[in-house]
């Protein structure tokens, strides 16, 4: 089992940042994937970003050039650094990893106001 938990939300304006983080514990392999969905009220859940434990990223174009994902191997660690944010940006930002199995964390709130 893996155990994912969340911090970093909040409320910003528009125009602002956030640094969302999430550490992995339990049975972690060294290969994985982590990364960040979203879900906004009445939305479905979209992907956001995700990052290989080689350092193979992916971003949803919607967030592309304003957030970026990082990850500390070591710490069993995933970072989302988002810049320029905009009140569609607006979501519970949830965090995944993916090793056979997929886990979720628990989610944290974003709101950004314009």
């Amino acid at each position: 089992q893996v155990q994912l938990v969340e911090s970093g939300g909040g409320l910003v304006q528009a125009g602002g940042s956030l640094r969302l983080s999430c550490s992995a514990s339990g049975r972690i392999f060294s290969i994985n994937t982590m990364g960040w969905y979203r879900q906004a009220p009445g939305k479905q859940r979209e992907l956001v970003a995700t990052m290989h434990s080689s350092g193979t990223t992916n971003y949803a174009d919607s967030i592309k050039g304003r957030f970026t994902i990082s990850r500390d191997n070591a710490k069993n660690t995933v970072y989302l650094q988002m810049n320029s944010l905009k009140p569609e940006d607006t979501a519970v930002y949830y965090c995944f990893c993916r090793q056979i199995n997929n886990y979720w964390g628990q989610g944290t709130q974003v709101t950004v106001s314009s």
